[in-house]
């Protein structure tokens, strides 16, 4: 028993008093200090509303940027579709015209077959009549020369068909290749407008008014003010150097105030690129579908000489576009939230411009 009770915990007795409030004070303080060094770790620091909406400004143009990306994936993917379609109805129809190939080949056969399999000159041979022996001479030698073209014919065929599947196969390759890109950018531009929006939900209604204002700052927003391109200048003033200019102009006039949206080419909405693209296209001009491949569809100009119907671009990275109304001034799509709207040129950094041909 002394042995047991030697090996017993001791009774362990509650504390009273102010040892007992001294333990508390000590477990609580100790409790906010962890606390404290944990949320160091992981809580965000509290932005004021410009760096907020430097932030905002950051994410739209990076997302932008991926939804030109975007753009040319889905451009790519499209060509791959459209190519790979192609060549599976060029191998459909080859595979038709084998498979008669095939079937003349077998009949030839199948007639050399009925008649015995008796080798021709053996055939020949036994025909008494001079005149028969030479008309089946001539109808063998045609038919062996025949039965010879069948067989190449099909041999080259076979040859064709493999080589277009073969390609068929790069083309299938290529397509899975930019839906993957295509995946990939949509999930960047899905990814930057969420957080620029959840960034955006914590100013109050009077910084967000104030951040829309400044966005919309040194243009005009909607179409009700599209008598004026430029600081009392009216619309027209400013001429477009040819009737095709003047056409992308008045396209451009007609979009103010529709939403944009990533990746749309028009009639209802559009995003940069898709805007540049549908205003010359109404002038009969095709333009490639990106800003980084519209900037080189024509003739390279310097700020000095741009002219209205003009393309301008802007950011190191050539992810954004506008179509030039003179002036100074510019239509184009912002961003999602703002519609295609007037703008100063220098809103932005200018990167270059190009007048289509």
């Amino acid at each position: 028993m002394a042995l047991v009770a030697a090996h017993r915990k001791p009774k362990q007795r509650p504390l009273a008093g102010n040892t007992a409030r001294t333990a508390a004070t000590l477990a609580l303080a100790g409790a906010a200090t962890a606390t404290a060094f944990e949320g160091s770790g992981h809580a965000e620091p509290r932005l004021t509303p410009a760096q907020l909406k430097a932030k905002v400004d950051k994410l739209y143009q990076e997302a932008e940027a991926a939804t030109e990306r975007y753009n040319g994936a889905k451009e790519k993917s499209g060509e791959a579709q459209r190519s790979l379609t192609a060549l599976r109805d060029e191998a459909a129809r080859k595979t038709d015209r084998l498979n008669a190939s095939r079937n003349a080949l077998g009949s030839l056969a199948t007639s050399q077959y009925r008649a015995g399999g008796i080798d021709p000159a053996v055939q020949l041979a036994l025909s008494s009549d001079p005149d028969q022996y030479l008309e089946r001479a001539a109808i063998v030698d045609r038919a062996g020369s025949r039965q010879a073209v069948e067989i190449a014919s099909v041999e080259k065929q076979l040859g064709e068909l493999k080589r277009l599947r073969a390609t068929a196969d790069g083309r299938l390759a290529d397509l899975r290749t930019h839906q993957a890109d295509l995946a990939k950018h949509k999930a960047i531009v899905q990814k930057k407008l969420g957080t620029a929006e959840q960034l955006l939900t914590r100013l109050t209604a009077q910084q967000r008014a104030a951040y829309e204002a400044d966005a919309r700052r040194g243009g005009s927003a909607t179409a009700a003010d599209a008598g004026r391109s430029d600081r009392g200048t009216p619309r027209g003033a400013v001429r477009a150097p040819n009737a095709r200019a003047a056409q992308a102009v008045s396209f451009a006039y007609g979009a103010l105030g529709k939403p944009y949206v990533w990746g749309a080419t028009g009639p209802s909405a559009f995003d940069c690129s898709g805007l540049t693209q549908a205003a010359w296209r109404a002038a009969g001009v095709s333009l490639p579908r990106t800003t980084y491949t519209q900037i080189n569809a024509g003739q390279r100009i310097s700020r000095s000489q741009l002219a209205p119907g003009d393309l301008v671009f802007f950011y190191s990275g050539i992810s954004h576009v506008g179509l030039y109304i003179g002036g100074g001034q510019m239509i184009h799509a912002p961003r999602p939230g703002a519609p295609v709207r007037v703008a100063p040129i220098d809103q932005m950094p200018f990167a270059g411009a190009t007048r289509p041909l």
